[in-house]
Formats: C-alpha cells, structure tokens, sequence
C-alpha cells in the first residue's frame, strides 16, 4: 500500500480510540453520580402552618356617604365665581364659589331692618308713656317683645346671607370637592345643593366581589387593599357592608370596605383597588409550590418512603405565593420531593442530591 495512504489512515485510527475511551469515562462518571434505575431529587420537610381563605373583590376609592357633605345656601341667588373644579383637594376656609343673593332675599333683610327700626322707636314711646302712667305694663311688655321678634328676623336673615351684597362658600375643612352641581352664571333656588364635599379621612373602598361568594362574607371581616396603579403600598380594612341584590351594570355584588385614616394621605377618590377579603383560617401542610403536581385524579405529591416515591393525593387550598398549603395524609417524618418530581412515577427509586 502507498505510504501516502498508510499515514492518515493510522492517525484516523488513533484518534477513533481516543474519543471511544473519552466517551466510555465520561458514562462512567454519569453512572457512578446516579446509579442506575434511580431519580436524582431535591426535597423539602412537610410542616404544619395557618392559612388564610380569602376572596377577591375589585373597585375604588370613594367618598364615604356617612361623611360626605351637600353645601347648599338658605337663600336663591346667582354663581359669580367658582374657585374650584370637581376632584380638587381644598384646605380649611378655602373659597369654594361666590354667590350673590337675589333681590328677595335682600329685600326681606332691609324689611327686617326696618321692623326693628319700628319696634325700638315703639318700645321707647310706650316706655316713656309708662313713666307718666298713661301706659300700662302690659303694653310695655308687648313692645320689649316685639322688640325682640324684630332682632330675631333680622338675625335669620342675617343668617341666610340678605345682608351681604356678595357671600363666598368656604370649605368647612381639609377634603376633596367631589362634585359640582352649579356652573358659573347660573341662578340657583334657596336650599339647592351647589357642590359636594368629602372630608379627608372619611374614604371607603366600594367594591364588587363574585355573587356566590357573598354567602361567606360578614360584616367585620378583615380586607387586604392596594391601589392596581402607582405605588404599591397595602392598606387592611374592615368590611362594613355586604350588598343583597346583584348591582345590575357589574353583576357583582356591592360591598364597602373602611379604610384606615392613613389611606387618605396615599388614595384619593376614584383610585381603582384590588382587595382579598379574608374569610377564614385553616391549618394545612406547607410545602414548595413546585412539589405539587395535577393530572386527571387531581392534586398530588411525592414522598420518600424506604428510597422510593410514594405518591400522596392532597388537595391544594391556598395556591398564592411560594409556599402553598395542601390538605392530605402526609407523613410527617417523610420529606416531600420538590425538584424531580415530573420524572417519577409511584414507587420509583429516589436519591437525593445535594442543593
């Protein structure tokens, strides 16, 4: 043969049994790590733990109708200026609008002031004609008195703003307008409402929660909230009022959460909340979320039982977060696979390895 063709042909040779015995090693290594016929797992200790059933509700931050205030006038007039719009967060003696009182209402105050202008003139002549006995005091006594009935009117009227050519509404405290029921221009009745207003600290949640589930629902029950935009900061209140009838735009049943007065400083009317409403605690099994599997039976586990997988049926009941809570016969001496579990099968050979 042609040496040419010899050469190559042995080095060819060479280099197969060198990988052949780099190959047969390597599987070597493999099987001395994990014997054969048995599954390389992690695991975790099963323990008993307090959970909590909740439901979840979904709506905003409102004004709290037990607190929110109509700001009306005694008398009619009309809407010179409007200092503020809908939604606006005001301080204490803020100026809200300007009113100027219509003719009557001015009127019936200079009619007042002029009945007591009367009634002094009257009181003094009666009180003079007394002195000279040519009065008696029953008829003193009815001029002191209408003396007085003459102060009250002009007090009243004093009172429903006829004495002043221009009234300004202030507000009564630190709060939000909520709404504006006049616009500028506009001739308004005595007692009509011109705008409302919600006090701070006087927010509730309103919110909507599942028909069926209005059956677990008490008044009193603990509420977890937190705005679905913005800053994520949680807030716990308490259920105050659980709907009877379905809300007929949602479909929801209506519920009112009160919050703590620490909301108000974060949350403002209308801020839309996400809220789980606790209903009750229960004790089950804490174990990793990634140990609990699901086929066509249902919920299920693995445990180590004597270097085998013993399957375990259970039935998850608090699903949220990393640590889940499941219900079943757990041993409690048995350690629950965690990782490796969607290669086992009921009674396959185990080994754990180190995390």
């Amino acid at each position: 043969m042609n040496r040419s063709l010899i050469l190559p042909a042995l080095c060819a040779l060479l280099l197969s049994g060198l990988l052949l015995g780099c190959g047969k090693a390597a599987s070597d290594d493999d099987e001395a790590a994990a014997p054969a016929g048995e599954v390389a797992v992690t695991t975790a200790v099963p323990v008993q733990q307090t959970f909590h059933d909740s439901i979840e509700a979904w709506g905003s931050a409102a004004g709290d109708p037990q607190h929110v205030r109509s700001i009306s006038l005694g008398h009619g007039g009309q809407v010179t200026a409007l200092q503020v719009a809908a939604g606006q967060t005001v301080k204490r003696g803020q100026p809200l609008l300007t009113v100027t009182p219509d003719p009557t209402a001015r009127s019936a105050y200079q009619q007042a002031q002029t009945a007591l202008t009367a009634a002094r003139g009257e009181l003094a002549r009666t009180g003079q004609l007394a002195a000279q006995r040519l009065a008696t005091q029953s008829q003193l006594a009815a001029a002191q008195k209408a003396l007085a009935d003459a102060q009250s009117a002009l007090d009243a009227q004093r009172a429903l703003g006829g004495g002043a050519a221009t009234e300004t509404v202030d507000a009564p405290a630190d709060g939000v307008v909520t709404a504006l029921q006049v616009g500028l221009g506009e001739r308004v009745a005595a007692n009509a409402p011109l705008l409302s207003f919600t006090p701070a600290h006087a927010l509730l949640a309103v919110l909507g929660v599942q028909p069926q589930d209005g059956a677990q629902l008490r008044t009193g029950m603990p509420v977890q909230l937190q705005p679905v935009y913005g800053t994520h900061e949680t807030f716990i209140g308490h259920l105050r009022m659980v709907g009877q009838s379905i809300d007929p735009q949602t479909r929801l049943l209506p519920a009112q959460v009160e919050l703590p007065a620490a909301a108000s400083a974060t949350l403002v009317a209308g801020t839309a909340l996400d809220a789980r409403i606790r209903t009750a605690d229960f004790t089950a099994w804490a174990v990793p979320r990634a140990a609990v599997l699901h086929d066509g039976q249902g919920d299920y586990l693995f445990q180590i039982e004597h270097g085998h997988a013993k399957r375990i049926d259970v039935k998850l009941r608090s699903p949220a977060g990393d640590t889940v809570g499941v219900e079943g016969p757990l041993d409690p001496k048995a350690k629950v696979i965690v990782l490796g579990v969607y290669e086992l099968h009921d009674g396959d050979a185990v080994r754990e390895s180190a995390k």
